[in-house]
């Protein structure tokens, strides 16, 4: 045998495979990694929407300098389980039938609550099953602090999950500490009042070290995920917990506002006269009546710059690793926000304050960075926008339209307008809100509409609905409204996802 042409030949069956292996790892990155960022209850306050005065959220500014900022973006349902469902699986209340929240899962039980979903691919998962590692930490799908074991994220829709995928935040997020009513000198009657969750809706100055609480720590191993090589392209999903209620973070995010500076939102007398009432009015008068509107703002904005502190960590992450010049960034919250606009607090009602979301998105070299649009858009047209920006199939199941043709350039109008659905405890039919660059129209399950010009009424104050010189307008966002929409549904205490029960495919 030729000992040195076996050699020779076996030398180039390695470099072959070497090449080969090369080749394939370079294809493999060539597919952008995805930074997706969920904040909850986050509201148009950050400085680069409207900016509420004295604000400071530098890296909110900083990220709107990087991406397209879309001032015009709307939530799918104004409530944290229905809208995080409807962006991770693409699907619109309106198909889906949920609409509210609902508690009491250990698991996806949306599958079950809607037959729609029962097969959804989770956004997640659809890249993962792209070739992407996909890893998730925080608030993805809905879970709340103090309710252990309540969530309802899909552990098969990652690779790996931070902490226990079915019970990702509480462990980690202290237990809200403010004294009772009796000690603070309130009167009886606090919202989400009770024995156990009396606390819930107030702020306060925590003393605890800053490096202990849950938004830092899943901070930390967002950063931590980052720092790793990788054989994959990565879709990394960090979901921050404040500044949803209660406003407590560290004293020092509540030393930036002045309490005797705190301006309130602006406000006016008799202004839910022509309005759709939203069952909540109570809540503002004990909150008047106990003078904590500007403790509450302040509260609220303390917790707004500890999310943005948050934001400035995961941006300097990036900017160090190996992903900076390759990796899609994608920021949203679940819904708007009130804090005693039109008498309302928190979030479950249609009007803009309520719906309007933070949303921003950048993709290296397509994104025209630094600019704004009001071309509408539903968050569920995240799901599809991504999947174009990876060149990724759209699954059949979404129902939104992808934004990229803003992206590359902000004027170009959009197709279709925002859609916002809800249902009032009340009512019996779903409600539903569209939304173009100027006006928000609203029909409430009860027939009673609304009608907004955003531009010369942006605090929604006149319901022109009425107004004759608008009757064209009118009918036009009328004919945005889908035709059919799908009935409420109801908790299916059966389902395997339920809380207390077992898990789907476990062992008996």
């Amino acid at each position: 045998m030729n000992l040195s042409r076996y050699t020779h030949l076996n030398r180039n069956s390695c470099h072959l495979v070497l090449l080969i292996f090369l080749l394939s790892w370079t294809q493999t990155f060539s597919s952008p990694n995805v930074l997706f960022i969920v904040v909850d209850d986050l509201n148009d306050y950050i400085s680069p929407l409207d900016n509420h005065p004295g604000i400071k959220t530098p890296h909110f500014d900083r990220l709107a300098k990087r991406s397209v900022n879309f001032t015009n973006a709307h939530c799918a349902a104004p409530a944290c389980h229905p809208s995080r469902v409807a962006v991770m699986t693409g699907v619109h209340p309106v198909q889906s039938g949920i609409y509210r929240n609902m508690f009491g899962a250990h698991g996806p039980r949306w599958r079950d609550e809607s037959p729609v979903l029962k097969k959804a691919v989770v956004l997640s998962q659809h890249f993962r099953d792209h070739g992407y590692r996909a890893l998730g930490g925080g608030k993805i799908f809905h879970t709340l602090q103090w309710t252990p074991g309540d969530s309802q994220n899909d552990p098969d829709a990652w690779d790996a999950y931070r902490g226990d995928p079915l019970d990702p935040i509480s462990a980690d997020w202290p237990r809200p500490k403010l004294v009772s009513d009796e000690k603070a000198g309130l009167t009886k009657g606090r919202p989400l009042g009770g024995h156990a969750n009396r606390h819930f809706f107030g702020a306060a100055p925590l003393s605890d070290p800053e490096e202990s609480f849950g938004d830092h720590l899943v901070t930390d191993w967002a950063i931590e995920q980052m720092k790793q090589p990788r054989d994959k392209p990565l879709f990394l999903a960090v979901g921050l917990f404040r500044p949803h209620i209660p406003w407590e973070v560290p004293q020092r995010w509540f030393d930036l506002y002045a309490l005797d500076e705190v301006k309130l939102p602006e406000h006016r007398p008799n202004d839910l006269m022509d309005a759709h009432s939203h069952g909540r009015q109570g809540w503002h008068k004990w909150v008047t009546d106990n003078k904590q509107w500007k403790k509450f703002m302040r509260g609220y904005l303390a917790s707004i710059s500890y999310v943005d502190y948050q934001l400035g960590r995961l941006l300097d992450a990036l900017d160090a690793s190996p992903m900076k010049d390759n990796t899609i960034i994608v920021l949203w919250s679940d819904h708007g926000f009130h804090i005693g606009e039109k008498e309302n607090w928190e979030k479950f009602a249609l009007w803009d304050q309520t719906t309007r979301v933070p949303l921003f998105i950048h993709a290296p070299s397509l994104s025209k960075d630094g600019t704004k649009t009001r071309q509408p858009a539903t968050l569920t047209d995240i799901y599809p926008t991504l999947c174009e920006l990876a060149e990724l199939p759209v699954p059949k199941q979404c129902s939104g339209i992808s934004l990229v043709p803003q992206m590359k350039e902000p004027s170009t109008p959009k197709k279709r307008l925002a859609l916002t659905s809800f249902q009032f405890w009340s009512e019996k039919t779903p409600s539903l809100a569209v939304a173009d660059p100027r006006y928000r129209f609203i029909r409430y399950g009860n027939g009673f509409e609304e009608l907004y010009d955003l531009k010369n009424d942006p605090h929604e104050f006149t319901n022109l609905s009425h107004d004759p010189s608008l009757t064209k307008v009118k009918a036009r966002l009328i004919r945005a409204l889908p035709a059919k929409v799908e009935p409420m549904r109801k908790i299916p205490t059966n389902s395997l996802y339920h809380r207390g029960r077992k898990r789907r495919g476990s062992a008996n």
